[in-house]
């Protein structure tokens, strides 16, 4: 069997190179690629309907992203051993690629899309993550999908001052910044990131250094397309049309519409005077079938979307009568919930979060079990938007891809700020519950996370805030609008939604998504200096609520404990089977763990009261200690032997009492001098090469006087 198999490379300018390859696997699919980088692949697939199903209006594509275990030489864990549902970490590169592709398709374009990319050859020092959107727009670019690509994505890093593209893990570990970059050969579509609380021009100048990398692997792209013959997409025809009716629904209502965005009410009183004049609108049309009902549903959605944005172009007047520069009324309160840790309510305008925090022990660290990344994680951020907090009906089918992507983007943002790991022994633990919004809950949360963690005592070395901005611009680009702290309408109508996040020291997360080409670097420059403003403004109104963590813990908080011990004591407090440390925990009511690290063994005592701790840092204490030659010790017989008795002095340390050494006169037999459990004030006399101890009693005791001469 012959195969066509198209290679192509990708030279990244430093030694290294990316190759695509099609034409060997998955050849059924509308597009499939392998992608590869050192020892990384990734499998990257499209197949996409020929037809849409009836009454669809917008573009149903799902995008996963799944690794492999056996690319990295792992079997899975629990109890089927096989790849389960997809991990946080799944889902957020599957996020990054959807982002990254779903405004490349055309707005007409309703067939069920479906991209599935797999690692399945991993070098660990090679993040796959990088790669995946440009091996799904390969993919793409390998079928006859309509597409206005090809995209790519790209992660810059700045590693020992130098920018760098697609850096090794290793290098990571140095760096920075780092943000994901995608886009097309002309445009930026997507940025998601953290940093070192850098300046705006810093930031800029990684996106424009992204952005070469991006156009030369687009370009790669363009050559595969060609050299396959699939320059010519497939045609289609996903949607009914009436001009007719579009231009009578826009003579009818676009002035009332008009008018109902600039009378600055709120949300749900703006939504009901829209439907308003839409039902009004369809009821002049009679008896109508469901097609002309769904075009009149979607022609005055274009009305308010028009109206909505050339609101803002027009008259610099936005839906609840703010200015583009205006931030919407704040107010915080720290301490609400009395049994969390530490907590905090922050409301700006009509969106809320009631955020808490948990201080644990190292037992409550997160074990993150993937195939590319595994270990341990202290810090944990989650993120709930039930259905409530935008007046909906949504049943509580646990966190979804967007509850994931939002608490990842808080995370990134306020882990920045924590103190270093030997100042904070705390495994902590944020949860935000959004209970309103409208606009933003992702930016609530970083500003209510802040205020819980201080609320809670935790030292962060800066309090960070967080704001979206928007973008509105007219159909030629020449005239835009840049908004400030966005509302929910603001984000669907408008063409960008960027959000940013930050202390009065710069940046340390952003998340960019354009629904348009063409932003210019200035503009982009001119978002972020107005987000800094806006940023400031925030930080300035949650200081009027708390200023600095709190000096300490809350009283009901636990506490916890550090102790370094040399590594030769590991397995005395351990015990054999775990019995000593099991022990120590049930009679003192601590949590103790251990593990080795730099030679050393680190302990954590946690507890909830001072009492509980220091019976297991009293006791630990006892175990490390190294008998000292001349001291006195209180011990306790543990065995009897014809030439003497062995007595423990300290937890699992026995010396000898010799015979000879327990009184002053001779004894010559053992029987009926202790029994076993005797408590016995010892001196230790010497300690020998082979660490044995050597105990006397009479050293302790006067010496008998001696007989009178006659």
């Amino acid at each position: 069997m012959s195969l066509n198999v198209i290679k192509k490379v990708i030279d990244l300018g430093d030694g290294r190179t990316i190759e695509i390859e099609t034409g060997k696997l998955a050849k059924q699919a509308d597009g499939s690629v392998v992608i590869k980088m050192g020892d990384t692949m990734l499998l990257a697939t499209v197949v996409s309907s020929k037809e849409a199903k009836e009454g669809i209006d917008f573009l149903p594509l799902s995008v996963d992203y799944q690794e492999k275990y056996a690319a990295t030489g792992r079997i899975p864990g629990g109890f089927l051993r096989r790849e389960a549902r997809l991990s946080d970490y799944e889902v957020l590169i599957s996020r990054l690629v959807d982002r990254a592709l779903r405004p490349m398709f055309p707005g007409d374009y309703h067939a069920d899309t479906q991209v599935m990319i797999s690692l399945i050859s991993a070098d660990k020092d090679i993040m796959p993550d990088c790669l995946a959107g440009l091996a799904a727009s390969a993919a793409l670019a390998c079928s006859d999908i309509p597409f206005n690509g090809p995209i790519s994505e790209v992660r810059v890093a700045k590693v020992d001052g130098q920018l760098v593209i697609n850096p090794t893990l290793t290098q990571l570990q140095r760096a920075t910044l780092e943000f994901i970059v995608a886009g097309s050969e002309h445009d930026i579509n997507m940025v998601e990131g953290e940093s070192a609380e850098i300046q705006e021009a810093e930031l800029v100048e990684a996106i424009k250094f992204a952005h070469t990398a991006i156009k030369i692997q687009c370009l790669v792209q363009k050559e595969l397309t060609a050299e396959l013959g699939k320059t010519e997409k497939r045609v289609y025809s996903h949607e009914h049309s009436n001009e007719d009716l579009k231009k009578a629904i826009y003579a009818a209502t676009y002035d009332q519409v008009y008018a109902i965005a600039g009378a600055a009410s709120g949300k749900d009183e703006r939504g009901a005077k829209f439907k308003e004049v839409r039902d009004a609108y369809i009821a002049t049309l009679g008896e109508i079938d469901d097609i002309t009902k769904s075009l009149a549903k979607k022609y005055y959605h274009d009305v308010e979307y028009d109206a909505i944005r050339n609101l803002v172009l027009d008259e610099g007047k936005r839906l609840d009568g703010r200015t583009t520069t205006q931030i919407r009324p704040i107010w915080s309160e720290v301490g609400y919930l009395p049994a969390a840790h530490g907590s905090a309510v922050f409301t700006r305008g009509e969106t809320q979060s009631l955020t808490s925090v948990t201080l644990g022990a190292k037992d409550d660290e997160q074990m993150i079990d993937g195939a590319f990344i595994n270990g341990y994680q202290k810090f944990l951020l989650h993120y709930n938007f039930p259905g409530f907090s935008t007046g909906e009906v949504r049943p509580n089918r646990g966190a979804g891809r967007r509850e994931i992507g939002h608490g990842n983007l808080a995370m990134r943002s306020l882990k920045r700020v924590l103190p270093a790991e030997d100042q904070n022994p705390y495994t902590i633990r944020i949860v935000s519950d959004i209970l309103e919004s409208n606009g933003s809950s992702s930016m609530a949360t970083v500003c209510a996370g802040t205020l819980a963690l201080m609320d809670a005592g935790i030292k962060i070395t800066n309090p960070v805030s967080g704001i979206a901005m928007g973008l509105i611009t007219n159909e030629m680009g020449t005239k835009y609008a840049i908004l400030s702290d966005i509302l929910g309408d603001e984000d669907h109508l408008g063409d960008m939604d960027f959000k940013v996040t930050g202390t009065k020291n710069g940046i340390v997360a952003v998340q960019m998504d354009l629904k348009i080409n063409g932003l210019s670097y200035e503009v982009l420059t001119n978002a972020l200096n107005q987000a800094k403003d806006g940023r400031l403004h925030i930080l300035g109104e949650m200081a009027k609520t708390i200023t600095a963590p709190r000096e300490d813990y809350k009283e009901h908080a636990p506490r916890i404990v550090s102790m370094r011990i040399d590594k030769e004591f590991i397995g005395a407090i351990i015990g054999p089977g775990g019995k000593i440390i099991q022990e120590m925990q049930r009679e003192s009511g601590a949590t103790i763990s251990i593990e080795e690290k730099d030679n050393q063994g680190i302990i954590q005592i946690f507890g909830d009261n001072k009492e509980s701790i220091d019976k297991a840092v009293t006791r630990i204490r006892q175990i490390v200690a190294k008998p000292e030659v001349g001291e006195i010790y209180e011990g306790k017989v543990r065995s009897i032997m014809p030439f003497g008795a062995f007595v423990e002095i300290m937890p699992g340390k026995d010396g000898l009492l010799h015979i000879s050494e327990i009184d002053h006169k001779r004894i010559e037999t053992m029987d009926g001098i202790f029994e076993i459990g005797d408590e016995v004030r010892v001196k230790l006399l010497d300690v020998d090469k082979q660490g044995k101890l050597k105990l006397s009693r009479k050293a302790l005791l006067p010496r008998p006087e001696a007989p009178a001469k006659n």
